[in-house]
């Protein structure tokens, strides 16, 4: 077993530590549930060298194709040393070969055209520059490459927006800056995408339907 961490890799802070720690906890059930069968459906499309943005905890890790059968090189990146540190643990319990680098999306540390797969799950929600990290998405994602996207976004029904609307504030303030009501699918295509396959739906397993609005799609270059 072989775990690369990207030379520089700082430290987490103990409050980085604390809060990746409450984000495993509060998120086990509906990972186990409702978010894991969702993410396994959508990894299957990864192959070749594999960019995970915004991994988090590494909870996509479990839930990607062989990595003998896909040839996966698998590099998970996060602004959050605490949350790499967890998927670390995970990234070793799994027997993966990973590597770690702590940036953010909206400057990725790559060249053009690097990579096969680029994969946002539940982060373009957090990413404090949405356009700016899918440009960048764009730019190190190959010509023949796929973009995965599995995201909670802004609800069609205007009733339902309008309450996105309103408890966004107090929403970001307590889901370390998690948005309810942005526009992922038309960000998506704004910087240059092309959807060649996207459901959009309302999870109504999730109790509160302020969050239950989704999106899963696979896209490419336009």
């Amino acid at each position: 077993m072989v775990i690369d961490r990207q030379p520089g890799i700082r430290r987490p802070r103990l409050s980085e530590r604390i809060i990746a720690a409450g984000h495993d906890l509060l998120s086990a059930g509906v990972e186990r549930e409702i978010f894991g069968p969702r993410r396994r459906e959508l990894l299957a499309e990864a192959y070749g060298r594999v960019l995970d943005v915004g991994a988090g905890t590494g909870a996509n890790l479990p839930h990607f194709p062989s990595r003998t059968e896909q040839h996966l090189e698998v590099i998970l990146l996060d602004p959050s040393a605490g949350m790499l540190e967890r998927a670390l643990r995970r990234a070793q319990r799994l027997g993966l070969r990973v590597q770690l680098v702590d940036q953010p999306a909206e400057r990725l540390p790559f060249s053009d055209e690097t990579f096969d797969t680029v994969v946002f799950t539940l982060t373009l929600c957090t990413i404090a520059d949405p356009p700016s990290a899918l440009r960048e998405a764009h730019r190190v994602l190959r010509k023949t490459g796929r973009l995965l996207v599995f995201e909670h976004v802004r609800a069609h029904e205007p009733r339902l927006a309008h309450w996105q609307d309103r408890l966004d504030p107090v929403w970001r303030a307590v889901n370390n800056g998690c948005h309810l009501n942005r526009h992922t699918r038309a960000a998506i295509e704004g910087a240059g995408f092309e959807f060649q396959r996207v459901d959009e739906f309302r999870e109504r397993q999730i109790p509160l339907a302020i969050v239950q609005p989704q999106l899963v799609g696979v896209a490419r270059k336009a």
